[in-house]
């Protein structure tokens, strides 16, 4: 669904409607808190990464293998500009998304954008039980996201509000995203 406005931005809309955009680095639970956030919203529950493996018949790692990852990032730009729902959805966002120039400012346009943070160490902890990342497919992994996540965390805080994931029950951190939503979706229907 494509928006309905020449600025990318949608048309008169309820706030109960605005499409929730989950960023940050990875590890930090977007994918999970995104999942139970839809739930909760009754929105659909889209995860640009999938949709992305979805289109091309690819997986990340076979994107970054062949095609390479400037490609990728092409496929998360289009992925951005015109492959999710315009409303009602909770979209999490692959960590590299929004550290493209102008991300941020395409999604503020489409919703309400939240960042998930968390520590480095939650984050080791977290990813070093997955072997789907490709940025982390090198020597020293750990090395490999403190470097990153020091390069990225900037762009991150400024990319939306921050909710910490750290050492929170799950339910905790979707409940806090979902009031955040609640607050932020009213004040972005009014500033339309």
């Amino acid at each position: 669904m494509l928006p309905s406005n020449t600025d990318g931005t949608l048309g008169t809309m309820n706030a109960s409607d605005v499409n929730l955009y989950l960023v940050g680095f990875m590890g930090t639970g977007k994918t999970t808190v995104g999942r139970l956030a839809a739930q909760r919203l009754g929105f659909e529950y889209v995860d640009s990464d999938r949709e992305i493996e979805r289109r091309s018949g690819r997986t990340i790692p076979e994107i970054f293998a062949g095609p390479g990852e400037a490609a990728f990032r092409r496929m998360e730009l289009e992925f951005v500009e015109s492959g999710h729902p315009a409303q009602r959805a909770v979209v999490a966002c692959g960590g590299g998304l929004v550290i493209q120039p102008g991300v941020a400012g395409m999604l503020k346009k489409r919703g309400v954008v939240i960042c998930l943070h968390a520590s480095i160490e939650t984050i080791l902890e977290r990813t070093g039980r997955q072997n789907n990342r490709p940025l982390l497919d090198c020597d020293d992994p750990a090395g490999r996201i403190r470097a990153l996540f020091a390069e990225r965390e900037p762009v991150y805080r400024n990319s939306g509000t921050v909710i910490l994931t750290d050492a929170r029950p799950l339910r905790e951190v979707v409940a806090h995203v979902i009031r955040l939503w609640n607050h932020e979706s009213a004040e972005f229907v009014r500033g339309r």
